[in-house]
């Protein structure tokens, strides 16, 4: 059994979600705190990406409760809760244009208005990547499938959510990348990260791997 506290992040709570008539999560509760670097990993089918469709309400469980930062989850105030949430996908959907201009447009909403002084962190953030300078000219389109994913990162990490969801979004990394983006995150102590991840490199990042069999009554 789970416990929910101050220190909290993220709270899941008997989770159960059945889907063309196959349970995908059963009994699923967990509990990720503040500051915890935490991977799901298990087999295809085992529900990992569902779990974090789940806490962004795309995807509603049948039964169960989510709690983010303290406040249950409801159809009422999703858009409000993925304010505190950055999340990164396997296959990041960048848009067109240049890759200055795909970061950049975040910011230009009214919701994140206040956090466009972050930008000014963005060189620091590309040396760290190993991405130079230079690539903030090139059209999205044109980047690789591991440039893309860093891009997408550097979005969630200036946008400067407090809790950070990661769907498989070091998958087309090299080792010395992906180690730099794991660093990265590792240092953030006060960022959460509830990742997704099949690989032991990225596990090795984290404060925490959860085996989805392990933690559900299939």
């Amino acid at each position: 059994m789970t416990s929910i506290n101050s220190e909290t992040a993220v709270h899941l709570n008997k989770l159960n979600l059945i889907f063309d008539g196959q349970p995908v999560l059963k009994d699923l509760s967990l509990s990720v705190f503040h500051g915890n670097k935490v991977t799901l990993t298990g087999p295809s089918g085992s529900g990992k990406s569902t779990v974090l469709r789940c806490i962004l309400g795309l995807v509603m469980p049948d039964s169960g409760t989510i709690t983010i930062l303290g406040e249950p989850v409801t159809r009422h105030n999703i858009w409000q809760k993925r304010r505190h949430i950055a999340y990164v996908a396997q296959e990041p959907d960048l848009g067109t244009g240049s890759v200055k201009e795909v970061i950049e447009t975040p910011f230009t909403f009214r919701a994140n208005a206040g956090l466009r002084d972050n930008l000014a962190r963005l060189p620091e953030i590309m040396e760290r990547f190993n991405l130079p300078q230079l690539l903030l000219d090139k059209q999205i389109t044109r980047l690789s499938g591991g440039e893309k994913q860093r891009i997408a990162l550097i979005i969630a990490i200036l946008l400067d959510r407090p809790i950070v969801l990661l769907d498989e979004a070091s998958s087309a990394l090299d080792t010395k990348n992906k180690q730099a983006v794991a660093d990265y995150f590792r240092q953030a102590g006060n960022t959460t990260v509830l990742s997704v991840a099949h690989d032991s490199e990225w596990m090795g990042f984290a404060t925490r791997v959860v085996d989805m069999n392990e933690i559900q009554k299939m």
